[in-house]
């Protein structure tokens, strides 16, 4: 086998079908199917719309990633997916397709954990090692991890309720700005006044390193609901700087008690711009994903899939619920 395996990794564990190449923490392609339009009218991922839409695209997507990286599929050495967290039907697409793509064409399957994944994603034209620390926000995550090495993972902190990003998706709902609707706010909050409402930062006298973005989203809920004249611009800056405030702070006080002098933010929320210009504020080096690989994606689990290359489990399971500290070392 050569020195540099091409590993093309596959991620279902949600909305999006994503399939990736990647060789040597080069992206070679990176294609992503989106089930936003579908599960717009709903205001949520409905889990078996989700899992026949991955089942109708997911061999499209698979000839548009290796048309992209311009390969056969006899010229990849390796196949990943996701086996975890997730909805067990969307991870089952995934997970079977890669199980039998791999048998089929006698390349080794690799298993990967998709918090994992999201962790490896800043490895794209990188050249990082462990140790340091990692902020994973998302629509369905928020956790804050100490990465000793490549497959040894503490989990220091977590939302105790909503995920930074599934908070910024109901405030935008709130606002009327669609489904999902993070991106949205994100925009329409750097034409307001942040401070125009002081919301209460969550967790303030907390000893560790947990997040909490429930009390929140109740706070801005309810002002809407009083004041319903209010400038909507002026909402979303004032409830985005408290997020942002949130995982800012969490982040830099665990940075300090453990010694991290390099901080990764990854996941959707990643992709914040006033979350990466305060980040850049607090001293330490940061480090993000490309843009493209902020969000649910296969290249970030083709990345993973690279420091665990031995690893191969035909016999991996679908887990819904799968804490890191779980993956196959």
């Amino acid at each position: 086998m050569r020195k540099d395996p091409i590993i093309l990794g596959i991620d279902s564990s949600c909305d999006d079908t994503g399939i990736g190449i990647v060789q040597n923490n080069q992206v070679l392609a990176n294609i992503v199917s989106s089930q936003d339009a579908i599960h717009a009218e709903w205001g949520g991922v409905v889990p078996e719309k989700a899992s026949r839409e991955h089942l109708k695209v997911i061999d499209v997507v698979l000839e548009h990633a290796l048309r992209e990286a311009k390969l056969e599929l006899s010229q990849i050495d390796a196949i990943a997916a996701t086996y975890g967290p997730g909805l067990i039907g969307t991870l089952l697409v995934g997970l079977s397709y890669g199980k039998a793509l791999a048998w089929a064409s006698d390349k080794p399957f690799i298993p990967v954990h998709h918090l994992e994944g999201h962790i490896a994603s800043v490895l794209a034209d990188s050249e990082i090692e462990p140790p340091f620390l990692c902020l994973i926000a998302s629509g369905g995550h928020t956790s804050l991890f100490d990465v000793q090495a490549w497959g040894k993972y503490i989990e220091l902190g977590r939302t105790r309720d909503d995920a930074a990003g599934e908070a910024f998706d109901k405030i935008a709902r709130l606002l009327g700005l669609g489904f999902p609707g993070g991106a949205a706010l994100s925009k329409l909050a750097e034409s307001g006044d942040d401070m125009a409402f002081k919301f209460t930062l969550p967790m303030q006298r907390q000893e560790g390193f947990d997040f909490s973005f429930s009390g929140l989203k109740t706070a801005v809920s309810t002002l809407v609901k009083k004041q319903a004249d209010a400038n909507k611009a002026d909402v979303a800056a004032s409830f985005e700087r408290i997020v942002v405030k949130s995982l800012v702070t969490v982040s830099a006080k665990a940075a300090k008690k453990t010694g991290h002098k390099t901080i990764v933010v990854a996941g959707g929320v990643a992709a914040n711009k006033r979350l990466r210009r305060e980040f850049a504020q607090i001293g330490l080096e940061m480090k993000f994903p490309p843009f493209a690989l902020a969000t649910d994606n296969g290249a970030m689990i083709a990345l993973a899939a690279q420091k665990r290359f031995v690893v191969g489990a035909w016999d991996i399971d679908a887990k819904p619920y799968l804490p890191l500290s779980s993956t196959i070392a």
